[in-house]
């Protein structure tokens, strides 16, 4: 098995492409960037130096991911979604002068295994996405997100809980109840935990 590059993509010649990759068109992957195995790169997308992501990972259509950025596996980010890496953007010193990339630090979003961002949405750096977590289409996250959290709004808020699907966890008695695969979870000090079956 190999990757798959198309002609029009921009990947650097020093970038890891994982086995059963796929970057299309017009996508760009940044000097030393690491894309894991089975990992999509869709069209036009923007993966940036130094960008490390996991396996099976989706990073859909114009989506914009700068370094320093970290995806741990499966994580899916949404058409046109923003992983930001500067707090106080510049383009200029405050003496008049062009920034160079020596007058800035660039900061990260991490983002646990399995968590999804939705088209459009923003996750300003610095900030963690817990494993599982959703971030609901065109929400702006500017604080961390819990394992299993929805979030939406802007700034976003956690309007509730996901599981392992990424459906809403519904209410069974005193537990939470995935739809889709009848796993059951319990809050326990404002953090979710799958009961076992």
């Amino acid at each position: 098995m190999t990757a798959r590059i198309t002609d029009t993509a921009d990947v650097a010649p020093d970038a890891q492409i994982g086995d059963g990759a796929s970057v299309w068109h017009l996508a760009q992957v940044r000097e030393g960037a690491v894309v894991g195995e089975g990992c999509v790169v869709g069209r036009g997308a923007y993966i940036g130096t130094g960008v490390r992501m996991g396996r099976n990972c989706k990073v859909q259509n114009y989506a914009l991911v700068y370094e320093p950025a970290e995806l741990a596996d499966g994580v899916f980010i949404g058409p046109a979604a923003v992983l930001t890496n500067d707090t106080h953007p510049r383009a200029i010193n405050a003496d008049g002068s062009l920034k160079s990339a020596e007058d800035w630090q660039p900061v990260g979003v991490t983002i646990g295994t399995g968590a999804a961002i939705g088209a459009r949405a923003v996750c300003v750096a610095p900030v963690t996405i817990g494993a599982w977590a959703t971030v609901a289409a065109g929400a702006v996250v500017t604080r961390d997100v819990p394992p299993h959290a929805l979030v939406a709004g802007v700034p976003a808020r956690q309007i509730g809980w996901v599981g392992h699907a990424g459906r809403r966890l519904e209410p069974d008695g005193d537990q939470l109840r995935c739809p889709a695969t009848g796993r059951c979870y319990e809050i326990h000090d404002d953090e979710l935990r799958e009961v076992p079956a």
